[in-house]
């Protein structure tokens, strides 16, 4: 009868088992000794040998010729132990027999001496099932304490926060950890060879991936591969039955694009295909998660990837979204109500929503509608003010110095309704030929005649840097620095002068913020260290970098509505 390999080739020895040589020279070096335990505890995830090592250890501690701390799975004890014909060996499934009748029968049982070997050795599997019973554990805790000489306990569990503190406090504990995917691959090969199957090494990497960290579940894989002689990556995908895995591929692309269409389309693809919408949403959520962790870690985060995709699609993937449309768009698909009685509208709702984010209420959605708006305003794309809000175009210097026939004399322009009590809208050619009034000499050049005086107000201690000029150079290189470093909405909210202002005072940068959705997205540690070490780099000298929502050591900001009330006098410059 065919034997599965996980159990063909389960370790016999400390030394084959793989991965956890922490503990296997720990229990060597015990059993060498003979400074034994009378109780351990081996804890971790499935398949990497917390059962496996609880078996040598009990052949070991009643070996008649032990080899540096291993079985020599030869003599009469190993043998009978290997094949279950020792009683004294017994091995119990604590998530079946987790009652207090079955403790308490294995405490009458271990009073008595072993029959045909050293030592009576319990193995208690998946000991936290005892926790659904409390009397269980209670009942079991005397004698784990105070054992006879001739009994050992060890308890394997994959759930250590389910076990007690006092059954803990009386076992030396050992943690499995999850194997290497390089250990798993290389022993993935080592069994392929003796099985005479041809493995590559690229598939044996996949396999090695997509068992966790679980030597067991890899062996079960390869298993399922033995069907072709020659193993490959096609080979693996195709057993495996990952080719909707190319298909989520394709709707993660169709949502990278914004294509809705294509993203239902490929949807109801996979709906037709028996694919259920939970399923779907968390194959897509787990590409995103690769695709994410090659962002974050491209070196040493390849251990961490899931292996259902390959590198080349998670690469492309990563120069296309950001880590921060990955993030979102994991928390949409958490966030949506598959499970309800209409999944599968859950689910398109979801997609439609990834596709489209400015289509929500969320604070994604916001940021994707800042982001757009700041794009199309910077390509020329949105829609400028209404007409009436437009100041008129002033006059060119050419067109003042150079003389123009004489026209009627025109009708002043009436204001718009609602604002009787501003001046009316002069212009040069406009202006009354004779008894012009008298303009006071104001600290800056008039446009027109006939208008109130304009006042500047007092000097600031701390002046903020204008938008062009030598001074105001100074914060537009700072801005063009961040290109590539800043996100796009927040790039673009910097470089827009009436959501982010510089104010520049000595060897300190303040950075004034005029509506909350300018502090809300640039109001951080990382991007004020930021703006410090390109500020420093640029001026070679240290700047201290102030976030703050009113400019500093300067006049109060004055009232917006007044400023557009009277915008629309074009002769007027506001600085």
């Amino acid at each position: 009868m065919y034997q599965a390999l996980y159990r063909k080739w389960r370790p016999r020895t400390f030394d084959d088992v793989v991965g956890q040589e922490h503990i296997t020279s720990t229990l060597k070096r015990q059993v060498q000794t003979g400074r034994l335990s009378h109780a351990y505890l081996f804890s971790g995830t499935r398949g990497t040998g917390k059962t496996t090592c609880a078996r040598i250890l009990a052949r070991a501690v009643n070996c008649e010729h032990p080899v540096d701390g291993n079985p020599c799975n030869q003599c009469a004890a190993c043998r009978g132990i290997l094949d279950e014909s020792v009683l004294d060996v017994v091995e119990m499934d604590a998530a079946s027999h987790n009652g207090v009748d079955d403790v308490r029968a294995l405490r009458e049982e271990a009073v008595f001496s072993p029959a045909s070997v050293k030592m009576r050795v319990y193995i208690i599997d998946e000991a936290h099932a005892l926790s659904s019973s409390s009397t269980a554990f209670t009942a079991l805790l005397k004698i784990l304490e105070e054992p006879p000489e001739h009994v050992m306990f060890i308890l394997c569990t994959t759930a250590l926060q389910k076990i007690p503190p006092t059954i803990v406090s009386r076992c030396q504990r050992h943690t499995f950890t999850r194997i290497e995917p390089d250990a798993i691959a290389q022993r993935l090969s080592f069994v392929a060879a003796r099985e005479g199957m041809t493995l590559e090494p690229d598939a044996a990497a996949l396999l090695a991936r997509m068992a966790d960290g679980g030597l067991r579940d890899a062996l079960s894989l390869l298993d399922q591969c033995a069907a072709s002689e020659h193993i490959g990556t096609e080979q693996v995908l195709s057993a495996m039955g990952l080719a909707g895995s190319r298909r989520t591929a394709e709707l993660l692309d169709a949502v990278a694009a914004g294509d809705t269409e294509k993203a239902l389309d490929v949807f109801a693809r996979l709906w037709q295909d028996g694919k259920e919408p939970a399923g779907i949403l968390d194959e897509l959520s787990g590409l995103m998660r690769d695709v994410l962790l090659l962002q974050v870690a491209p070196k040493g985060g390849e251990s961490l990837l899931s292996g259902v995709y390959e590198m080349k699609t998670l690469r492309h993937f990563a120069g296309v979204l950001s880590g921060a449309q990955l993030m979102d768009g994991m928390k949409a698909i958490r966030a949506a109500d598959v499970g309800g009685s209409d999944p599968r509208r859950a689910a398109e709702m979801c997609l439609v929503g990834l596709c489209v984010p400015e289509t929500g209420d969320t604070l994604a959605g916001l940021k994707s509608r800042v982001a757009r708006l700041e794009a199309a305003i910077r390509d020329g794309a949105a829609a400028v003010p209404a007409a009436s809000a437009l100041p008129a175009e002033p006059e060119t210097p050419a067109a003042r110095e150079t003389p123009a026939a004489p026209e009627p004399e025109k009708e002043p322009s009436s204001p718009p309704a609602g604002d009787d009590d501003g001046p009316p809208w002069y212009t040069d050619a406009d202006a009354p030929p004779a008894e012009p009034e008298p303009v006071p000499p104001p600290l800056t050049e008039p446009e027109a005649p006939g208008l109130p005086p304009v006042l500047e107000p007092p000097e600031p201690e701390n002046v903020p840097v204008p938008a062009a000029g030598e001074d105001g150079a100074v914060w537009e290189e700072l801005v063009k620095r961040l290109n590539g470093k800043l996100d796009m909405g927040a790039l673009a909210m910097l470089k827009t002068p009436t959501q982010v202002s510089g104010t520049l005072a000595g060897d300190t940068l303040t950075v004034v913020f005029a509506t909350p959705i300018a502090k809300m997205m640039l109001d951080s540690p990382a991007n004020q260290s930021l703006l410090q070490q390109e500020a420093r780099a640029m001026t070679g000298r240290e700047i201290h970098v102030v976030f703050s929502d009113k400019p500093a050591g300067g006049p109060a900001r004055p009232d917006q509505s007044k400023l557009d009330a009277l915008s629309r006098f074009g002769n007027i410059k506001f600085e």
